[in-house]
């Protein structure tokens, strides 16, 4: 998978992830793929609803060592 740009939101709480990456995106061309590393446990749900309310792409989702990690492809 080809990550265009990539956020790392370690120790930040909702809502400053998804804002970072709503940022991020407005930045970003249409189909390209934001990687965001958080440390949140509620940005598991957090993102999969940004995705349904601004129709960018939940392209994956997965903890690793304790950390969060969401692709999104932008719309």
């Amino acid at each position: 998978m080809q990550i265009d740009k990539e956020l790392d939101t370690r120790g930040l709480n909702c809502p400053l992830p998804i804002l970072k990456a709503k940022k991020a995106l407005t930045e970003m061309q249409s189909g390209q793929l934001l990687k965001v590393v958080s440390t949140d446990g509620g940005s598991l749900r957090d993102f999969q609803a940004f995705s349904k309310q601004t129709g960018n792409e939940l392209v994956e989702q997965q903890t690793v060592d304790g950390e969060f990690v969401h692709v999104l492809r932008r719309r």
